[in-house]
């Protein structure tokens, strides 16, 4: 019986599970280690992992989490910081484990808090970092770390071993205490023809398995996922199949920090005699650090100003820009939508060169949509390969945990159902089903004598970003967004006696959005002016109550008669 099947049974036997009802964790006791992730479980983003030991913290990444649909005029949403916000000062470091921005997108809002928290990183990580950094106007503190290094960052005795991603420079990072090792995976793959020749570092996580893993944390992203992830050398000939059969410009909608996929693409240009331009302030900015760094290989004179495209023919075109998960002010999104400089005309190419993120999948579809009907040749992992995965499917896992053996395993990165999978296949490996847990953002698990398990729960919300405001903005501010842009709202305006509470002036009603004519509300206007007539008499006059009194009257009336629950707002001036 294939092992994804097994594992449905193994999964009943998993004892540690995250349950609601937990309360705050007790200090955490003398030799103990305190592993408490703030983001990136239950989510595909906003990884943050916080690490404690005697009194010290070690935080692994801090990343963000891009909105969904039912987030609107949300820009990004963070960890929540609140349950180290008042030890800020016991931070030895935050470990980067990669330069994606699910993993270090968070840090310029941490560091506002406390800018001269070190960040230790690779090469490639940190220059993304610091550059995004300098937009927020802060100079950090670095250490440059590479495959094989070993740290002591202040109690935490780190070693740092190469994986393969989507990324170049990714990291994984063994955190010895005397409490025991636990190794971070960060995102990892085992690609064994990687494009720069940089493996996932067996021969180490070997090395560590004969010393002793504590605790593992785990990436879980693909492991419902049979088998291994291919190559990512064989998106290459698919790419010159499309260049090949192109008639006209090609675009191609990346994530700005793919620099594998990116170079394939510039490859693919260079041998179909094609000039490239960088489109969005991103992807110019983190392809020019990636070839200043030597990680993206340019020939002289392939990449030029967009500016400069409009003296090419359009069938020696190709654009590298942001959009591949259907953001809506990302550059691919406003091409779709007629609402950027780059028009779509029939006969171009569209290559969506990255996977669907889970909760973007309308999103994305929207724009292929937009894309298609003005005639464009949308190229998607639908319809041909050009995307694999940056993430171990569930035979590199279980060849990975028969190489690591944990005494005890947390998986990491994913969500739900990719963490009970997960789980389920370091049980088919041998790790004893008590010794597996499963925990949600938020909840404190503690390694003491050898032994995980979770010890209580902290807050751990999302924190949202809208403009310059983070934080500012709630679920019912959210809630309230939702109701406007779903049923509208209409306003209702009365001028009262600030004396008796009688009408002096008004109703005034208008709607906005509700799909509801201005006209139609003479017949609710008469049952407004009888009820505040009646709520006079009884001497109501407060203006919170005649407000109540409007809402509700006038929200019944539209319910009954549209079967619509818009906004109301009603406003009572007294006079």
């Amino acid at each position: 019986m294939p092992y994804r099947y097994v594992a449905r049974v193994v999964e009943e036997s998993l004892l540690s599970h995250p349950h609601p009802e937990l309360g705050s964790p007790p200090p955490l006791p003398e030799g103990g280690l305190r592993v408490t992730p703030l983001g990136g479980l239950g989510e595909i983003g906003r990884n943050m992992t916080v690490f404690e030991y005697g009194g010290r913290l070690l935080i692994v990444d801090c990343g963000v989490l891009f909105p969904e649909e039912e987030q609107p005029g949300i820009d990004l949403i963070l960890p929540d910081f609140s349950s180290i916000r008042d030890r800020l000062d016991d931070i030895e470091g935050i470990v980067l484990t990669h330069g994606h921005e699910d993993h270090i997108g968070g840090v310029p809002f941490l560091l506002r808090e406390k800018p001269d928290i070190p960040l230790i990183g690779s090469k490639l990580t940190l220059a993304l970092i610091e550059a995004k950094l300098q937009e927020h106007r802060i100079r950090p503190y670095t250490l440059e770390v590479a495959e094989g290094n070993r740290e002591r960052i202040g109690p935490f005795d780190c070693e740092f071993i190469a994986v393969n991603h989507s990324i170049p420079d990714a990291l994984a990072v063994a955190i010895r205490t005397p409490a025991g090792m636990a190794v971070h995976t960060g995102d990892f793959k085992m690609d064994q023809l990687p494009l720069d020749s940089r493996l996932t570092d067996l021969h180490a996580f070997a090395r560590l398995s004969e010393e002793g893993i504590d605790l593992l944390l785990a990436d879980s992203t693909n492991a419902e996922v049979p088998g291994f992830v291919p190559p990512e050398r064989d998106i290459s000939n698919v790419l010159r199949q499309v260049f090949a059969g192109a008639r006209k410009r090609i675009i191609v909608a990346s994530f700005a920090s793919h620099v594998h996929r990116i170079q394939q693409i510039l490859d693919a240009a260079h041998e179909y005699g094609r000039r490239v331009a960088f489109v969005g302030r991103s992807m110019v900015r983190n392809m020019g650090i990636a070839r200043d760094l030597g990680y993206l290989k340019v020939p002289p004179g392939l990449v030029v100003d967009v500016k400069t495209l409009d003296d090419l023919p359009d069938n020696e075109v190709v654009l590298v820009c942001t959009g591949s998960q259907g953001e809506p002010m990302a550059a691919l999104s406003r091409m779709a939508n007629r609402d950027h400089q780059i028009r779509i005309v029939d006969g171009d190419t569209v290559i969506l060169a990255s996977s669907l993120i889970p909760g973007n999948e309308n999103a994305v579809y929207r724009v292929i949509n937009g894309l298609t009907r003005w005639g464009a040749n949308v190229v998607h992992k639908g319809n041909a390969k050009v995307h694999v995965s940056g993430h171990a499917s569930a035979g590199e896992l279980l060849y990975f945990y028969n190489i690591c053996r944990p005494k005890n395993l947390m998986p990491v990165h994913g969500e739900w159902r990719h963490l009970r999978a997960n789980a389920e296949l370091g049980a088919l490996t041998g790790v004893p089903h008590d010794r597996i847990v499963i925990a949600e953002d938020g909840v404190a698990v503690d390694l003491i004598e050898g032994k995980a398990k979770i010890s209580g729960k902290v807050q751990a919300g999302y924190v949202y970003v809208d403009g310059l405001s983070v934080g500012d903005v709630g679920e019912p501010a959210l809630k309230d967004r939702k109701i406007l842009g779903d049923e509208g709202i209409i306003s209702v305006f009365v001028v009262v006696d600030s004396s008796t509470g009688k009408i002096t002036g008004g109703p005034h009603i208008q709607a906005r959005g509700s799909g509801i004519e201005d006209s139609a509300f003479g017949d609710v206007i008469p049952k407004i002016a009888e009820v505040l007539e009646r709520s006079a008499q009884d001497g109501v006059v407060e203006p919170h109550q005649l407000q109540q009194l409007i809402r509700r009257t006038l929200g019944k009336w539209v319910s009954d008669t549209y079967r619509r629950r818009p906004m109301i707002l009603p406003v009572v001036v007294e006079v």
